[in-house]
Formats: structure tokens, sequence, C-alpha cells
């Protein structure tokens, strides 16, 4: 079949999503037929692409519903998000520029800004509500390596929300996620100076006003793109080859080891994942645990989970890997 052919029938099979795209839309300001048109032109940049789409036309109707019930555009001038092939199949992904749009968009901020860190900047923090000093010569050719990320927003109360990444740290989030683990290609080989300012958000959002939207994109990324953690740390046993008694105590003490600081923000997921799981939202209970990416926070974290939530977290982890395989 040629690809003229094949891009015939796809765009066909996105056609004929328009009462559905339309039943789950969320935002009124996107248009079915701009964003069909906008998914027809990315489908057809190339042969890799529209292999992909033909392995699985379904993942196709899925990725083009998706912009709907998320409310994100594929308009490529916004650079929100975009269809990709990944797994031999078509996903929708999302920019770090498409989540602060989301943040703005649903009233969450104000204003949102990421930016990376380079060794020959200059960065301070400014406190809590400041905003930071980042200051660089912008035509600079070698302005050293990545030393780090972060993130700034404006409230609606007009206040300034930093939150940093070491390198370190989003490399370390990078190697657990489901996506690096399983492919020799991706975002973070083509992109990687994206997906760093994507993890910093990813992780910065978790303090900034909640929104179903903004939710549902975070969750969109973390499962059905593979972006978040590849196993939840619910074996202690596998780090610590220890007894179950032993293996408690371990937990414990990597939850000692951390700072008051990081034990709130142990405490404040804990709570968190118990609410969700507490109103049947076993998803964003998920979401709430793997949200943490240090090892000793989730550690610490597992420790407090009552048994039936870590349960309730493990078969779910289990879920995603068999719908992954």
């Amino acid at each position: 079949m040629s690809t003229a052919d094949a891009l015939t029938i796809i765009s066909s099979d996105i056609y004929a999503t328009k009462d559905s795209f339309n039943s789950v839309l969320v935002d009124p300001s996107i248009n079915f037929e701009r964003e069909a048109g906008f998914a027809i032109q990315q489908l057809g940049k190339n042969d890799y692409m529209m292999k992909a789409a033909q392995n699985n036309r379904q993942a196709v109707v899925d990725a083009v519903t998706n912009v709907a019930a998320i409310g994100i555009s594929l308009n490529p001038a916004k650079k929100q998000a975009y269809l990709v092939p990944r797994d031999n199949k078509i996903c929708l992904d999302i920019s770090y520029m498409g989540l602060m749009d989301l943040a703005q968009a649903t009233g969450a901020v104000k204003w949102a800004q990421a930016a990376l860190v380079y060794s020959s900047d200059t960065f301070a923090l400014n406190g809590l509500d400041k905003a930071p000093n980042h200051t660089f010569d912008p035509f600079s050719k070698d302005r050293g390596e990545i030393v780090g990320v972060y993130v700034t927003i404006k409230t609606v109360h007009g206040e300034y929300l930093t939150h940093t990444m070491t390198i370190e740290d989003a490399y370390a989030i990078r190697d657990r996620s489901s996506a690096w683990k399983s492919s020799k290609s991706g975002p973070w080989k083509t992109d990687e100076g994206e997906m760093i300012k994507k993890t910093c958000v990813k992780q910065a959002y978790k303090y900034w006003p909640r929104t179903d939207r903004l939710d549902d994109a975070i969750h969109h990324l973390n499962t059905e793109n593979g972006e978040g953690l590849a196993v939840l740390a619910d074996a202690p046993t596998e780090k610590q080859k220890v007894t179950k008694i032993s293996a408690r105590e371990a937990l414990k003490d990597e939850y000692d080891s951390l700072t008051p600081e990081r034990q709130q923000i142990v405490t404040a997921v804990v709570n968190a994942a118990t609410d969700r799981f507490n109103a049947d939202d076993i998803i964003g209970a998920y979401e709430e645990y793997v949200g943490l990416t240090d090892d000793s926070e989730r550690l610490g974290a597992w420790y407090f989970l009552p048994s039936n939530i870590r349960g309730a977290l493990t078969k779910h982890k289990d879920s995603l890997q068999k719908k992954a395989a």
C-alpha cells in the first residue's frame, strides 16, 4: 500500500472520531476540523509515522480523542502537543509548554516559565515568594554543561513560586521511566532539554492549585506515554536482602534520614494518596505516590501507607505493565 493510500485510510479513521471527540471536549476553543487537519499533517510527515499509524489504527483514534479530553492543541505554532511514534504506535505527547499552558488556561497559575541552568550561568533563589535571579549571556556559544532546571510560576494572587531540580535529579527520574528503559530512541535522546524542563514542570505542579485537566495530562504522560516510574518502590527486600521485620525497619530508616522539609513532602503525599484512595480514585492515589522522585522519599512514603493502599497501588502498577506489554 502506498503512503498516500495509507494516509487516506488513517484520515478516514480520524474524521470518524468527530462525535466522540466533541462528546469529551473540555475546551470549546478547540475545533475538531482544525485538530484533525493538524493530526493528518503530522502523520503524513514520513513513512515511519505512517507505518506506526497503520500498525495500530485504534491508537491514532485514541490519541486524537485525548486531544479533546485533555484540552490541548496539535497546532504546531503553539508547540503544546504532538503525535509521535512510540512502541510501534502513535501516541499523544504533551510538551512542557503544553503543561504550563494548561495550568494557565485552567486558572491554576497566572504565568509560568521553565529554563535550564548552565554551569557558566548565575542563578540565585530569592525566597519562596519572589522570582529567582538567572543571569547569562544569551548569545554565548558555550554556556557550559547543564547543571539544573527550574520552573517559576506567578499565582493568581501575584506571588511567585519556584521549583528547582539538579540535573542529577532529572536524570534519576529519566533513568527510572519505563519509556527510557524500553526504548533505544525517544524524546530524551532527540529533545533532552525539553524533557528536562518537562520533568521539572511535572514535579512542580504538585505544589500548584490542582485542576482536572492538568491532572489528566500528567496521568496520560506517566501511563500511556511511559514517563512514570517503571516500577513502584514496593520491594525493599530487593534493595536490602532482609527479613520482613528488618525491611520495615529499613523503610523507617529511609524516612528518618530525610530532612524535616523532605519529611513534610512525604507526609503530604501520603495524605493525598490516602484521600484519593478513600475517594475510590486509585489512579489518583498512584499518581500521588509515583510523583515522589527521590528513592528515600518513596520508601519513606511506602512505610506510612496502609497495607490495603500499598496492595491497591501494586495491583494498579501491575495492570499498567500488562497493558504496556
